[in-house]
Formats: C-alpha cells, sequence, structure tokens
C-alpha cells in the first residue's frame, strides 16, 4: 500500500486535521471528523463506519504501510506516513498506538434508529460536557441499550474528547441528535414509556417498572430537564441522595437508572 510521507507539521493535510480536531463547524462542512488510536479506529471500522485518510507513525506503531492493510478490514483510505515530532503534534494523549483517521461522518437522525421490542434508551437534553456523554455511552454499550439521544445538543456527536471518553462507545451504541420536540412525538409514535429523572413529584427509581418500552431522561446538571419533558413525562422517578448535595453528575444518574432496567429486564 502506498503512503505519501509528511514531515512538516505545517504541511495543509496536518493543519487541516488539526482544524478537524478543534472545529465543529469544520467538521460539518467536510463531513469528516477524528478518531485517535488504533482501537478506537478498529471500533469505527466494525461499525461500518468508513475512512478516509489515515496518518501513522511507524516508530511508535510499528508496522510499515504495506502492513498495515490488514487493519483496514478491505478499505483503502489515503495513508500519510508522519514522523515522531508530526504525531507528537496531531496526538492529542500518549498510548494511542501511533494511529489517527480522518472518518467519513454518518446520519444521526432520529429515522436512523432501529427499535427492538421493548426498547431501553437513554435520552439527554441539552449536554455540554463531551466527557459526560462519553461516559453515558460507554454505560449504555455495557447495558444493551438500543440508543442514546441527544436532545437539543450543546456539543456535536464528534467532538473528539466525546469520543476518547466513549472508548469507542459513538460507535458501537445507536445514537441521534434532535430536537426535545422531534423526540417527544417519536416516543409516543413508537409507544415507548417516558421516564424523567427529577427531584420533584417523584418515585424512587426502583419502584418503578422498566421492563417494557423505557426512555430513560436526564437534564443538565445545572439546571434539570425543561418543562416539556417534565410535561411530556409517563413518570417521574428519582434516586436516594443521603449526603448533603441534591444531585448527581449526568453520567452516573444515567448508569444507575439504566441497570436497573436491566436487574429488571433480568430478574
Amino acid at each position: 500500500m502506498r503512503s505519501e510521507t509528511i514531515s512538516s507539521g505545517q504541511n495543509p493535510k496536518i493543519k487541516d486535521l488539526l482544524l478537524l480536531q478543534e472545529k465543529s463547524k469544520r467538521r460539518r462542512e467536510s463531513g469528516l471528523f477524528v478518531v485517535e488510536g488504533k482501537r478506537e479506529i478498529e471500533h469505527c471500522i466494525a461499525c461500518g463506519y468508513m475512512l478516509d485518510s489515515v496518518f501513522f507513525c511507524p516508530s511508535i506503531l510499528g508496522l510499515s504501510a504495506d502492513e498495515l492493510e490488514v487493519s483496514f478490514f478491505g478499505q483503502s483510505p489515503r495513508l500519510f506516513e508522519v514522523t515522531r515530532e508530526v504525531y507528537d503534534k496531531i496526538a492529542y494523549r500518549g498510548g494511542t498506538e501511533g494511529m489517527i483517521a480522518e472518518v467519513r461522518c454518518k446520519e444521526h437522525g432520529l429515522e436512523n434508529i432501529v427499535l427492538r421490542e421493548n426498547p431501553l434508551i437513554v435520552i439527554l437534553e441539552s449536554v455540554e460536557k463531551p466527557g459526560n456523554l462519553g461516559a453515558v455511552l460507554r454505560s449504555a454499550d455495557a447495558a444493551g441499550a438500543d440508543a442514546v439521544i441527544v436532545c437539543d445538543p450543546l456539543t456535536d456527536l464528534y467532538n473528539p474528547n466525546l469520543i476518547r471518553s466513549s472508548i469507542g462507545a459513538i460507535f458501537t451504541v445507536p445514537c441521534a441528535a434532535c430536537s426535545s420536540e422531534e423526540c417527544i412525538a417519536w416516543l409516543k409514535k413508537n409507544g415507548v414509556r417516558i421516564l424523567t429523572a427529577q427531584l420533584q413529584d417523584s418515585e424512587w427509581y426502583y419502584d418503578m417498572d422498566m421492563k417494557s418500552g423505557t426512555a430513560i431522561v436526564i437534564g443538565t446538571e445545572a439546571t434539570g430537564l425543561t418543562d416539556s419533558w417534565r410535561q411530556a413525562a409517563d413518570a417521574h422517578i428519582k434516586i436516594p441522595m443521603l449526603g448533603r448535595l441534591d444531585s448527581l453528575n449526568a453520567s452516573v444518574s444515567a448508569a444507575i437508572l439504566m441497570f436497573e432496567a436491566v436487574r429488571q429486564r433480568n430478574s
């Protein structure tokens, strides 16, 4: 497999790669996003994403361009061999095995979500921190959730911090981004029960039946859920808070509630 060698951090391809990492607008315009790390790239390919370009450092990766071909499962992305100095400039973290890819985006509309019988869905309203969303995706993968839906998002699904914190779960868990109004209508149409996590007028989460089709809805840690979700809910649920504080990290709350659904469905 042929590759082009890049030895300068001022190369236009390197500059464009850095823009993709830093700017959501650039990701939207190009239809590309960045995945860092051999393991994450392999998850990405296995879940049907198409690679556009791969930047690799042989001294870190321990593979030549020809030896890399087996890692791409028949895909033929453009290959760029970079020096250690250039790789250190484009890599966000250490321990990524010397490989970074530009990958083609997928559509993430509600119409792309395929629901099984009695689905388990996690919904986050106006999530702002990519790390929180990434952590929710990891838990959703572990719990076998059918989808994670981000309503009125303040971060895009291809933010590099989200991809890193999800450790590839962004690829393994079906995701959608939409408005809260669109999501509520979609859930009602599909007969999915809406459970909102909130302190007011709520029942203990472990007293709620989650065996049928269930959507667990979580708001921001600062302001909680908006009235549109509170009013659309079939029931309100809460987690016991025995300390002096009255809120949990959104990703922790999501994990607790998801695994309660798992417990009920496997008991």
